[in-house]
Order: structure tokens, then sequence, then C-alpha cells
């Protein structure tokens, strides 16, 4: 959430930042913003004078009866009394406004970073990296979807018996598989630094506002209505929630955490050949890393974050690409956003495996998240976070490039977590 101060003091910058989101009314909720804050903060002042003088005048009060001056005392006493009616119907007001102002800044999504480009859609996103070589695949190469029938290693008909469309059932090799990815890349990621945690797989609804998934997401959210709880959409929100109205001290900072979770995402109206197979999901494995940061410091640990994500496919010899996304495909909450995307092989086509982001303070405004600085002072911290890494398409990529007549291939890093070298 933007704070309004920054609003006020950057006011062209947010509307040219909103410009490049090709976000609408943007003008319209500024000036309605800047209104609401300054009724409300003329109303904090009337409370604030009000209780003043109340204060003053219940001292009065008791300094009068105490000399003895019981008519004058109850004369006063009766003002205090209107005095507490006003103020009780300023705090209503004020707790009005306040809501008011919140539900329209919760309508503002961040300020893109200056880096990012303007652009409507994924198609003007801007490749700034590729990496590694696409194989050359045997005639008669399969997709995955075809290649887990074969090998008898995910199942989506049982899935679809099981729950619906979407929610996969690994089998034999491949559950191991899917396993050996999953502490992979959680030993990867302790390895560098961040501690794991194992986190709740549901939220309230103020984790949900605290990460921004609401009120912007809840269509895409499964909402279990008789305990008002959301099932998570991503490992982010309750690993950056953990730290929800915190005051943690600067020499804290970094403060790097990780974890792996299962993600559920209602995926509304994901039709067409894009989205079959492991490629779109209702029900998929993640893991994650968040980083909480000095806001000096925010840009240099995406670079390290984006670095750490290249090591990783590195080691599992897939080819990708790296993409600054456009400020229209550029998330609600987030400032800069990078995107790595495998290529499918068998698909001929780049599939999306990662995003790293910083947020800068827009998550933390939200979560109260803040730090005391050398001054003294609480300053609002910088939120990151990087899939490291989503599993379905990774598999998918495994699957497909890593495919030969004799069977699929089991990446060199993964063996010691496999306990096996191809599936046939």
């Amino acid at each position: 959430m933007l704070q309004v101060q920054f609003i006020k003091d950057n006011q062209k910058k947010v509307l040219d930042g909103l410009a490049k989101r090709n976000f609408a009314n943007a003008n319209t909720i500024i000036d309605a913003v800047l209104k609401a804050d300054e009724k409300r903060r003329k109303t904090q002042v009337l409370l604030d004078n009000t209780l003043a003088e109340l204060n003053t005048l219940s001292k009065e009060i008791g300094l009068l009866f105490k000399s003895g001056q019981t008519q004058k005392a109850t004369i006063v006493k009766e003002k205090t009394s209107l005095l507490k009616e006003q103020s009780k119907t300023l705090t209503d007001q004020l707790n009005t406004l306040s809501k008011e102002l919140t539900d329209l800044l919760y309508q503002l999504p961040n300020v893109p970073h200056a880096s990012v480009a303007s652009g409507k859609s994924e198609e003007d996103n801007e490749e700034i990296f590729k990496e590694g070589a696409i194989p050359d695949l045997h005639k008669g190469s399969l997709p995955h979807w075809e290649l887990v029938k074969k090998y008898d290693i995910v199942d989506f008909e049982l899935g679809t018996k099981i729950t619906g469309a979407g929610f996969p059932v690994y089998k034999g090799k491949g559950a191991k598989l899917q396993r050996a990815l999953i502490n992979y890349f959680l030993d990867k990621n302790t390895e560098a630094g961040y501690k794991e945690f194992q986190v709740p797989h549901l939220i309230n609804e103020s984790s949900g506002i605290g990460t921004g998934q609401l009120p912007d997401k809840e269509g895409q959210m499964y909402h279990v209505g008789i305990d008002d709880l959301y099932l998570i959409p991503t490992g982010e929100v309750p690993i950056t929630n953990m730290f929800r109205g915190n005051i943690v001290n600067e020499s804290d900072l970094p403060i790097l955490s990780t974890g792996y979770t299962p993600c559920f995402r209602r995926e509304a109206g994901s039709y067409g050949s894009h989205v079959r197979g492991l490629n779109r999901l209702h029900q998929f494995d993640k893991v994650e890393i968040v980083r909480i940061e000095h806001p000096d410091n925010s840009y240099k640990a995406l670079d390290g974050m984006v670095e750490h994500i290249k090591g990783i496919l590195r080691e599992l010899k897939l080819p990708y690409r790296i993409l600054r996304l456009c400020g229209g495909d550029t998330g609600f909450t987030a400032a800069l956003t990078f995107d790595f995307e495998v290529f499918s092989t068998a698909q001929d086509r780049w599939l999306e495996i990662s995003s790293a982001s910083n947020f800068e303070t827009f998550q933390a405004n939200r979560l109260k998240l803040r730090f005391k600085n050398k001054e003294g002072k609480n300053q609002l911290a910088h939120t990151l976070n990087g899939s490291s890494l989503a599993l379905p398409r990774v598999l998918a990529g495994i699957l497909e490039n890593y495919q030969t007549e004799e069977g699929i291939q089991i990446p060199e890093v993964l063996i010691p977590y496999t306990g096996f070298s191809v599936i046939n």
C-alpha cells in the first residue's frame, strides 16, 4: 500500500508510474485520497483539541471540588459531558474517514521501478538474459502430458476423479522426483543462508491483506467460508506474514526465509493448450524465498536472488531466459519483477518457472513491518520474494528436455536425491 505522504511528495512520479501500468482512474483515485486525507487530518485536529480541553477541564473539576467550589465544579462537569459526546462523535467520524482512506489506498497498485518499461501485456516484456543449450530431441519425442502416461508417473485422470481437473496425482518415480526437487531446492536455499520454515497452508484475512492478495485477488483463492480462511496461493503469504506488525533491529537485517508449501489457485477461466498437463494447475508445489531488507540494500538483494535462481537452473542444466516485466504485466504489489522461463523443447515454447520481485515498502506498509534505524526512528522495511522454484513446469521441462529413446534421464545433481538415474 502506498503511503499518503509519498503520494503527496511524489504525485507526478506516482501518476507516471501508474501510467506505465495502464492503470485506469489514477487521477480520480489520487484526488480522492488527498481529499480524504485532508478531511481525516482536520477531524483528527478537532478530536485532539476536544480531548485536550476535556483533560484540562477534568483537572479543573478536581481542584474546584477540593477547594469547596461545588456549584462551579458541577457547571464545569456539565460542559465535560458535552465534550465527551463531541469526542465520541469525532472518534466515529475519524474511524469512518480512516477506513474510507484505506479503502482508496487499497485500490492503488505499487509504483513501478524506474527501469520498468511501459507495456500492456507479456508481449511487451524485455528479455535480458538467456542461457543453456536447447537439446535436439530424438524423432518421436513427446510433450510431458504424453510422457507421464507412457511411464505412469503422473495421473491427471485419477486427480480429476478424486477432486477435479488441475489436481494431479504423482506416482512412483514421479512422486520421488517431485520430492527430490523439493529437497534439492530447500538445500540450495538453506546453503545460501535462508532459514527454513514450515508454515500453515491456510491464512486469515489479515494475512491476505498484508501481502496484497486481499482485497485484490479474492476470486483467485479458495475460500473456506465457515472459518473465513483462505488456502494459500503461494508460500510468500504465510512466510512474509510471520513478520507482520514487527519492529526489528536494523542489525537484524537482512532476514532470509525459505519454505516449501503446496499452493492453491482457482485460475478461473484458464482454458486451452497453453494450460495443458502440468502447465497450469489448481494445486502445485513450490519452494519460496523471502527477504526482509534495508531499503538501501533491497535492489542489490534482488540481483542476488536472481543469481541464486540462475545457479539452480545451471545445475539442472535447463535452457532458460530472464525477462524484466513491463508495467502492464508487473504484479499489483511489485515495483520490479524478473521472470524466469525454461524452454520446453517438446512444446516449443517458454514456460514461466519463477519470479523474483522487490515490493519496496508496499507490503511492509500493509504489514506494519518496520525496523529501528540508527536515529532510533521506526522505518518501513523492504520485502522481496522469489520462487526457488515452482515445481510443475520445472518437472515438465526436465521430462521433455531430458527424454531419450531409452527413457527420461535424471539431471545429475538430482540423482543423490532420487536414488535413480532414469525413468523407463
